[in-house]
């Protein structure tokens, strides 16, 4: 018994059939790869806004700061009792600066100076940073000594926090640092219109300090500003000249292929082993002073290196082959081609590239730690041999403090943080942009 056989337009149907299927599957598999896409942005852009949310709602308040404005009476009995400053000025350095303050404070509140017990929570009032305050008057113009004028005052991390809200008073006037008295004091000199939150260039001015209100990142900025001048200098043009050297005059062998092998290496090696390798080399070998930055500067001008080799060589590469056969075409030296020809036309990318490693290496904290730049610093670095500490290891250190108020003052370090590190990225998609050309 022979099979019938059908006839084709019982057939023909069923291959369009079997391609419509698999293509709606391709177009279902390319909507859930965009959506799967789609949502690892938005995952990615959430963690990012929790993160900066975090960050910012903890620290904005560190910008101010809050200031207490009361007539303070320079006393003659407390700054210069026997009158000796005409003979002796170091009288006026070591006076009792902050008895005056806390007398102020007394008489702005309608304290006596007599109440021992009131006196000691004034002290707890106003901040003891109040004596460079008052010396700085007082050396300026010594003649301000027995008159009365108007003088702005820090007050303690504690008040400071009590006025920001950031102290919860539903809690038991025992379990708090400021009392139920002191919690008077402050309305009642927020009435006399005496408390005031002006702009806190503390924080970027001041340096280190056991106190709160008056510790502020200025040493740390300078030593983080002598670093990057440091990298800047050395690792730019070392960098630059191996990348044109790998890349337009070197050999193609296994001693250059070793050499590429070994960049891309150090690109991922830890930056706490070029730390070791800083302590060692620099400090226990050369002898360079510890906490200094141009220790720091160095170390990070290791670590910096093979970033700025990896990005000027793929800038240079990307350079079109027909830039070099012209100028060689037209008589150029080879020496010509490279210099006149395609490094100007790599400036991009290798601008790019080393505003990128000044930004990794801006923000790095553990290699500075093993050189020691987590010293007490108080003032700042004249030269790059002084002592200094950086910003990521002063929002280290600050991190490790107890005190509530330092939680505060490090947020605001690491916005500040930030903010150097968006404008160097910032700075780097504007050079590309303005020396970009497109082939």
């Amino acid at each position: 018994m022979t099979d019938a056989v059908l006839p084709n337009s019982a057939v023909a149907p069923a291959a369009p059939a079997r391609r419509d299927f698999g293509l709606r599957r391709r177009h279902a598999a390319e909507r859930r790869f965009r959506f799967y896409g789609l949502a690892a942005i938005v995952i990615g852009l959430g963690f990012l806004a929790v993160l900066l949310f975090s960050i910012v709602s903890k620290g904005y308040t560190s910008f101010v700061q809050t200031s207490i404005t009361v007539p303070v009476e320079f006393s003659a009995d407390i700054i210069d009792k026997d009158n000796k400053r005409a003979t002796d000025p170091r009288v006026l350095v070591s006076a009792n600066y902050p008895v005056v303050a806390r007398n102020a404070v007394a008489r702005a509140l309608g304290i006596s100076p007599d109440d021992k017990a009131a006196m000691r929570d004034v002290a707890k009032f106003v901040s003891d940073g109040s004596r460079a305050t008052l010396r700085q008057i007082v050396l300026a113009d010594p003649s301000v000594v027995g008159t009365t004028r108007p003088v702005t005052l820090l007050a303690t991390a504690d008040i400071d926090s009590a006025n920001k809200g950031q102290i919860d008073l539903s809690v038991p006037e025992a379990k708090r640092k400021v009392s139920d008295k002191q919690l008077a004091w402050l309305d009642q000199l927020r009435q006399q219109g005496a408390i005031s939150t002006p702009f806190n260039w503390g924080l970027l001015t001041f340096g280190a300090s056991s106190r709160p209100e008056t510790a502020g990142l200025g040493v740390a900025l300078i030593g983080s500003l002598y670093m990057m001048g440091i990298v800047l200098l050395c690792a730019l043009p070392i960098g630059v000249a191996a990348s044109i050297y790998l890349e337009e005059f070197a050999r193609k062998n296994r001693f250059t292929d070793f050499i590429e092998v070994n960049i891309n290496n150090l690109a991922a090696v830890p930056s706490i082993v070029f730390g070791l390798l800083g302590l060692a080399v620099f400090i226990n070998f050369f002898g360079l002073p510890r906490s200094a930055p141009i220790v720091g500067g160095f170390v990070l001008t290791l670590m910096t290196l093979p970033t700025i080799i990896i990005a000027t060589r793929a800038a240079l590469r990307a350079v079109p082959p027909s830039i070099r056969s012209a100028a060689l075409g037209i008589g150029a030296s080879k020496m010509q081609m490279v210099f006149d020809h395609v490094l100007p036309l790599a400036t991009p990318g290798i601008l790019t590239g080393t505003i990128i490693g000044l930004a990794r290496a801006l923000g790095e904290t553990a290699p500075l730690l093993l050189i020691g730049m987590v010293a007490f610093v108080a003032d700042a670095p004249a030269t790059p041999l002084d002592p200094a500490t950086a910003l990521p290891v002063q929002i280290y250190m600050w991190s490790n403090e107890a005190e509530r108020a330092f939680v505060e003052r490090t947020s605001g370090a690491i916005i500040v943080l930030l903010a150097f590190l968006a404008l160097m990225n910032i700075a780097a998609i504007l050079l590309r942009r303005r020396f970009e050309r497109r082939w």
